[in-house]
């Protein structure tokens, strides 16, 4: 034993293996790549030019005290804000059910298939496009109008009207409700119908399932989803400027008309505007990246 020991004391130590080199991570330098070109490093010039005087680039604060001063670009960021909250409620809502009703309704296969496919499309059908196609159908001698004034009825003289705050939003709510349905169906697929039926075994009556089960599973999937599509409507500008031409003053708006380069604008301006929006995206994407971490421990 004692021969043994004495031997085990004198061997060598093996040494640990050189960790190998991997080139598995250079699949994901795109990603990197692009989020810092379109994403961190845009954001970064943009929240230090936001504190440079345009001429100088001297530091300064005169760019927020002039965006605080201003009630035209304060009161953009509320049109902006209601117009966004409006459409995530509305669409949200809207999305819902509509995703509910195709997966637990029953749907053939085919069916759901084609509201998934639409959905994609429609979620992404936005900009000119999507403002000319509802001007050629709501306009005041678009087809839908013309249609409607020969059965009698015409909307315009009972107060619709495309180009406002209201005609907008429902604008919005196009792009808005697909994008829910996408979003929020693998929720509902992960509801398991073994809950359903546990509660019903238990006694617990339809309402009683979605007060106790169904509901606190999903909600912080609607949610998450709802803040989703509130930073969805409110970095929209296309769609709003080919619409209404800039007569509604929202925020990318005003931020696009104070960079535009012309004698009127301010870059300055413009920039602390544009960083405002970052923030407001900003505190939109975390609530939404804490509510889906929230939810996933549900469906996993």
């Amino acid at each position: 034993m004692t021969t043994l020991n004495s031997v085990k004391r004198d061997a060598p130590k093996a040494r640990p293996a050189p960790p190998k080199f991997s080139w598995v991570w250079l699949g994901v330098t795109p990603f990197f790549l692009f989020a810092f070109i379109f994403l961190i490093y845009p954001s970064s010039n943009l929240a230090v030019r936001s504190f440079q005087d345009t001429k100088t680039h001297a530091f300064t604060l005169q760019n927020f005290g002039n965006l605080i001063q201003n009630p035209n670009l304060i009161n953009a960021y509320w049109i902006s804000i209601k117009i966004s909250l409006i459409t995530s409620l509305g669409g949200g809502i809207f999305g819902f059910f509509l995703a509910y009703s195709a997966i637990r309704g029953g749907l053939p296969p085919f069916m759901r298939t084609s509201l998934m496919t639409f959905c994609g499309v429609a979620s992404n059908f936005a900009g000119v496009p999507l403002a000319f196609a509802f001007i050629a159908l709501l306009s005041p001698s678009g087809v839908l109008t013309g249609w409607l004034r020969a059965m009698g009825y015409n909307p315009y003289f009972h107060g619709f009207q495309l180009y406002t705050f209201w005609g907008l939003s429902m604008v919005y709510m196009y792009f808005q409700f697909p994008l829910m349905v996408l979003v929020i169906s693998p929720a509902i697929d992960g509801l398991r119908r073994e809950w359903r039926e546990a509660a019903e075994n238990l006694g617990s009556t339809t309402f009683q399932y979605w007060r106790y089960v169904a509901l606190p599973i999903l909600l912080p999937s609607i949610l998450g989803t709802m803040i989703l599509l509130f930073g969805n409507s409110f970095g929209a500008f296309a769609t709003a400027q080919a619409l209404t031409g800039g007569s509604i003053n929202l925020v990318t708006i005003m931020v696009g008309a104070q960079l535009r380069g012309d004698v009127l604008g301010d870059a300055g301006l413009g920039y602390a505007l544009a960083l405002g929006m970052v923030v407001v995206m900003a505190v939109a994407i975390t609530g939404y990246t804490l509510l889906q971490r929230k939810s996933e421990r549900w469906l996993r």
